[in-house]
């Protein structure tokens, strides 16, 4: 048996201008600075906490909480606007469903926004978990997001973590399972290399040849 479990954010999808969005209108709501597109690339990644309390000026790292909140509100009604799969990811998916791989997603997006996004995006597959950020378990890179992916599979499984962060490849390695690096997402390949990723996919077409080899 083979599982392969995806991040979302930089991995599935291209989720960084809508996330930027409703960033930067919560910024602009409290007024504050707003950052350009390539900036988010280092505020994601850790879940939305993490991003709002990156993208608030140094000395305004207190109003976490406030930017959260509009945050929420307003990517709630626009987490859709210009988010889309990477190119070839569905043909990616195609491959593994044929060859019975069992497919899941393991992300640091709030769960909901994650299953709303993955129901919208890829209706079509039947993933056996979309598991997301919840105040029930800690984040990635800890494994227990992991852990009750699998929890109810066969010991016999050899388990994939695919993902475009160093968040990513040491959730791998803590939960000892085979990683591999997506150089398309907001991290790039540097990163993936020094963080110790078992493969480096080029494109979604090599998650399926390193899965399947």
């Amino acid at each position: 048996m083979i599982t392969a479990i995806f991040d979302l954010d930089g991995t599935l999808a291209d989720t960084l201008y809508d996330l930027a969005d409703a960033t930067n209108f919560a910024l602009e709501k409290l007024g504050y600075p707003t950052h350009p597109y390539e900036k988010y690339n280092k505020f994601v990644g850790n879940g939305v906490q993490k991003l709002c309390y990156r993208a608030l000026p140094d000395d305004k790292k207190d109003d976490t909480e406030k930017l959260i909140e509009i945050f929420s509100d307003y990517y709630g009604k626009h987490f859709l606007d210009k988010t889309s799969l990477y190119d070839g990811m569905k043909n990616c998916l195609d491959i593994l469903s044929e060859n019975n791989v069992i497919l899941a997603v393991a992300t640091n997006k709030p769960q909901n926004f994650a299953q709303q996004i993955v129901s919208e995006l890829l209706p079509e597959y039947n993933f056996i978990k979309v598991l997301g950020g919840c105040s029930e378990r800690p984040k990635k890179p800890d494994t227990a997001i992991i852990s009750e992916i699998i929890s109810e599979l066969p010991e016999d499984n050899h388990i994939f973590m695919i993902g475009d962060s160093n968040v990513d490849i040491q959730t791998a390695k803590n939960a000892e399972i085979s990683s591999i690096g997506c150089v398309w997402g907001f991290r790039g390949r540097e990163e993936l290399e020094n963080a110790g990723a078992d493969f480096i996919a080029e494109t979604p077409s090599d998650i399926a040849e390193f899965i399947l080899k």
